[in-house]
């Protein structure tokens, strides 16, 4: 019987639809509807990988190993499936649902032995992260940080635009360039920020330093800088040299409950900002960060935080954004509804002025990272190896369709300790950065 027609047949049975691609295997025989997007199973130990860790973990496993692929758009593929999973989710009762009978148990064991899937474990990819001490402990947070960010500065320059922003840009026109956005997102900020010259600002989670060279170099303020990579440290150290700014620009390798080793006072800064840096402190641990910024803060201080959220909260969920992205890319991430976030920072006595939905923007973002990537494909494999490559071509492209499907977000929150009089010196029109 034709090998792909009958794990075809199999899915249909298990999940009471047929899926909506059509399947490629090892051995040639392929099925399904004409002009669906092709699922590629390229060599057994594919199924292995998914009968011994089941779901997301499994197929992304398969994937980043090349064992399994999509022939053409990744992008229409995932978006595809998406659209079936949600069908089935919506349909009323049972239907819909996997229906794992004692028939058609048999026949996937039937199958799988035919096929040849039954076998040993298959051993883990390379590229997963392996994380051990306490959850959010300084030195758990500094190798989760390392895993992601530490692959190489050269990788990040193919992908990023030349500001090194990683995270989403203002697209304020579709026709925008990816630096051209960038560029636009941090003068938004510095502008939100009311930035002057001379005053002296904290960027938490300062990255490759695009905040922190814009608001030194166009803006005049003094920023101390914090991340836990050595290597985006050691650039921003290198571009602030590099453009005249050592006097204005110190960055540190610490973790932000650190901050006061770096001469950071209490109730002696003007501005901080805090750029998708959040989901990485954690829950327990965010009112411990929110507290902090209100100590550091003098009154009349500005924060911005950037963050990504998910779009619900519910028993079982997985605030990383699930399996695939909490075992590849960012370890003990942990989004919060919006919501959340809002009271937790209001909660130390930061006054909630301005919250910008930035959503739709991020896909045209993550567009532009992935047009790189393959742009650059050949030269992203030599620096970081291909399965890192793949773990990054699935991540962007799963990335941006979290967010075009609303199943992830992400908003610039703006908030201001007022002083004990409860002034806050913030612009009458609260709209005037937009212009």
């Amino acid at each position: 019987m034709n090998t792909a027609a009958a794990m075809l047949n199999l899915s249909e049975d298990v999940l009471g639809m047929p899926l909506p691609v059509r399947l490629r295997t090892w051995d040639g025989s392929e099925a399904g509807p004409a002009g669906a997007p092709v699922l590629v199973i390229r060599r057994k130990r594919a199924l292995r990988h998914i009968l011994w860790s089941p779901g997301e973990l499994g197929v992304a496993r398969a994937y980043v190993q090349g064992d399994l692929d999509v022939d053409g758009d990744l992008g229409d593929g995932l978006r595809t499936i998406w659209a079936a999973v949600r069908e089935a989710r919506s349909v009323d009762g049972d239907a819909g649902r996997p229906k794992v009978t004692i028939r058609t148990g048999l026949r996937a064991a039937r199958l799988a032995v035919r096929v040849g899937a039954i076998g040993r474990k298959p051993p883990k990819p390379a590229s997963e992260s392996n994380l051990t001490g306490k959850l959010h402990s300084k030195e758990r947070d500094q190798a989760a940080i390392s895993h992601h960010y530490d692959l190489s500065n050269d990788f990040y320059e193919l992908i990023l635009d030349p500001t090194m922003a990683y995270s989403s840009g203002f697209h304020r026109t579709p026709e925008m360039s990816l630096h051209e956005a960038q560029k636009a997102k941090l003068d938004l900020i510095c502008r939100k920020l009311g930035l002057e010259p001379g005053m002296r600002m904290v960027d938490i989670g300062s990255g490759w330093g695009s905040l922190t060279l814009h608001a030194a170099e166009h803006y005049g303020v003094h920023v101390t800088g914090v991340t836990l990579s050595a290597e985006q440290r050691d650039f921003v150290h290198a571009r602030a040299a590099e453009r005249g700014l050592a006097d204005r620009v110190n960055v540190s390798l610490r973790h932000f409950r650190d901050l006061s080793q770096s001469g950071v006072e209490d109730g002696k800064i003007d501005a901080i900002a805090s750029v998708e840096m959040g989901e990485h402190v954690g829950d327990e641990e965010y009112k411990v960060f929110t507290d902090a910024i209100h100590r550091y803060l003098r009154p009349g201080g500005r924060v911005l935080i950037q963050q990504m959220s998910r779009s619900n909260e519910q028993p079982g969920d997985r605030p990383g954004g699930g399996p695939f992205i909490e075992t590849y890319i960012a370890p003990d991430m942990h989004m919060k509804p919006l919501s959340k976030t809002i009271g937790l920072i209001s909660t130390p006595g930061l006054e909630i002025r301005d919250v910008q939905a930035m959503r739709e923007h991020y896909p045209q973002t993550v567009a532009a990272w992935a047009e790189n990537l393959e742009s650059n494909w050949d030269t992203a494999v030599a620096l970081v190896g291909e399965e890192m490559a793949r773990v990054w071509r699935l991540y962007l492209v799963g990335g941006s369709l979290a967010f075009e499907e609303n199943r992830m977000g992400v908003d610039q929150i703006l908030a201001v300790k007022p002083s004990d009089a409860g002034t806050s010196d913030m612009p009458a029109e609260p709209l005037a950065w937009l212009r």
